[in-house]
């Protein structure tokens, strides 16, 4: 499973590590546990969802 990212202001999706993305939730939540919130997205994003955080956006592709 591959997880992609975009911006609210972004028209491209961008393929992203785990590693960048507990970058990206830690500077749009720096208040949250960054680890189970990528959790979280990683459950919802397999189930197809989109989990938008911030201005942030995460989905995936199988």
């Amino acid at each position: 499973m591959d997880l992609y990212t975009q911006y609210t202001y972004e028209k491209k999706w961008s393929k992203t590590t785990e590693k960048e993305a507990l970058r990206i939730i830690e500077e749009e939540m720096p208040e949250t546990d960054a680890q189970g919130t990528l959790s979280y997205i990683l459950a919802e994003t397999k189930k197809g969802k989109t989990v938008t955080l911030g201005d942030c956006r995460f989905k995936s592709s199988d």
